[in-house]
């Protein structure tokens, strides 16, 4: 059975998305099983301001996902706090789905703005070739996989792609965020 070229596209990003998955996973057990946790003890402030970590992921999320929202899944594992990890976990998938719907208003409105095309230009090119030959599939990828799913949702919203579908296919960036938080749950039982 050959595969089209989407669902080749789609499984490439995936496979590329579970490496690097699999990738912080190992380091992060590695990590936690060899490292002295005291000698982290400096970085405690930082890690335990919560206000601050938040506003950090908001602002990667609205910023193209500049750092990857595994390594905040990673800050939000305690053990036996499931409740709190699941809570945290939500509330990651809500922000990065309302960071995809910002870049779709922000794209659909502003367009024709001189800051939207140098943004488009210097950062979106490569999104853009792909938006052309992967057509709006490329909503659920970036959705399900690493690519910076509020530049391609910015993308997608300056081309005019109906809001309703639009939402439709980000949704599915749910999906990601509870089979990642699964699998980091997972790891974390095993330290």
């Amino acid at each position: 059975m050959k595969l089209s070229d989407k669902s080749k596209f789609f499984l490439k990003h995936l496979a590329q998305g579970l490496a690097w998955l699999a990738f912080l996973v190992i380091a992060f057990i590695i990590f936690r099983k060899n490292v002295d946790i005291n000698f982290l003890n400096w970085l405690e402030p930082i890690f335990e301001n919560t206000p601050l970590i938040l506003t950090v992921y908001i602002l990667s999320e609205l910023l193209f996902g500049i750092i990857p929202p595994e390594l905040f899944m990673m800050w939000a594992l305690r053990p036996e706090r499931l409740s709190e990890y699941t809570f945290y976990v939500t509330l990651f998938a809500v922000i990065s789905y309302l960071a995809g719907i910002a870049g779709f208003l922000f794209g659909s409105y502003l367009n024709t703005t001189i800051l939207f095309r140098y943004i488009r230009r210097r950062f979106l090119g490569r999104y853009h070739s792909m938006l052309q030959k992967y057509g709006f599939f490329l909503i659920l990828v970036a959705a399900l996989t690493p690519l910076p799913f509020s530049a391609i949702s910015m993308l997608v919203g300056s081309l005019h792609y109906p809001a309703r579908r639009y939402l439709w296919w980000a949704a599915s960036r749910f999906i990601r965020f509870f089979i990642y938080a699964i699998i980091i749950w997972e790891a974390g039982a095993l330290i």
